[in-house]
């Protein structure tokens, strides 16, 4: 007989147990509801833009922590859950990341990225200037675990697909964000290591994406942009 491959693994590691099934029997929906649903949801998302100029009117907490528990229910590498959510609403921490935001996208219009790439971002319309960072009245800072690390042993290990799992979850907090009426924007200036100082996190978490949160400006516009069409995104085999 084999040692049971539990024992092989360090009781503090939070991936560690036996494989204990539980009935799943979610609620079925009708045909006509599927379709009314699905229908909703797509209109809502097809009205989703990425928007860059805010309003800075408050946007309610208990709003932006449905959004992070909807986010939460993401598929992840061996449910490891490898992700965390900083909400920031401090003005001054806010202005802190903008202005160290500012100096990488300076350098980075500057001479970091390519004339092709350059030339690609004309048509949205950007540049190093981001007044978003400090108007939206909140930014979430998505950081993906690499691996765990319990903060008082140092014991740590190994996380499993955390950018396909992060990225999930991401979409997931769009998705709830614009249900609730409001705007976002995806942000990744290049590097970003700025955001775990300014942020305080730890060493097993590097930043993914830097999302402003909050309503659009009355006067806000975004590029003139089409979307793919279905046969050019679906393929049948």
């Amino acid at each position: 007989m084999g040692d049971d491959p539990t024992t092989r693994f360090d009781p503090r590691d939070p991936l560690l147990g036996t494989y204990r099934p539980v009935p799943y029997r979610p609620h079925v929906v009708p045909a006509d509801e599927a379709e009314a649903r699905q229908r909703d949801f797509l209109t809502a998302m097809q009205d989703r833009r990425s928007v860059r100029a805010f309003s800075t009117e408050p946007v309610d907490p208990a709003v932006i922590d449905r959004a992070i528990l909807t986010a939460g229910t993401a598929p992840s590498g061996a449910h490891a859950e490898p992700w965390t959510f900083v909400v920031v609403t401090d003005p001054d921490v806010k202005s802190a990341i903008r202005a160290a935001a500012e100096e990488e996208e300076r350098r980075s219009y500057a001479d970091r990225m390519p004339d092709d790439w350059l030339t690609a971002l004309q048509r949205l319309g950007t540049d190093e200037v981001k007044t978003h960072l400090t108007d939206a009245p909140v930014l979430v800072v998505v950081f993906a675990q690499a691996h765990f690390l319990d903060p008082d042993t140092g014991f740590t290990r190994k996380h499993y697909y955390v950018t396909e799992s992060v990225g999930i979850a991401v979409g997931l907090l769009l998705a709830s964000l614009r249900l609730a009426g409001l705007a976002t924007l995806t942000h990744t200036p290049s590097p970003m290591r700025f955001l775990s100082e300014i942020c305080g996190r730890p060493r097993n978490e590097r930043p993914f994406v830097l999302i402003p949160v909050g309503h659009p400006a009355a006067d806000a516009t975004v590029p003139d942009l089409d979307r793919k069409p279905l046969d050019r995104i679906r393929v049948h085999v």
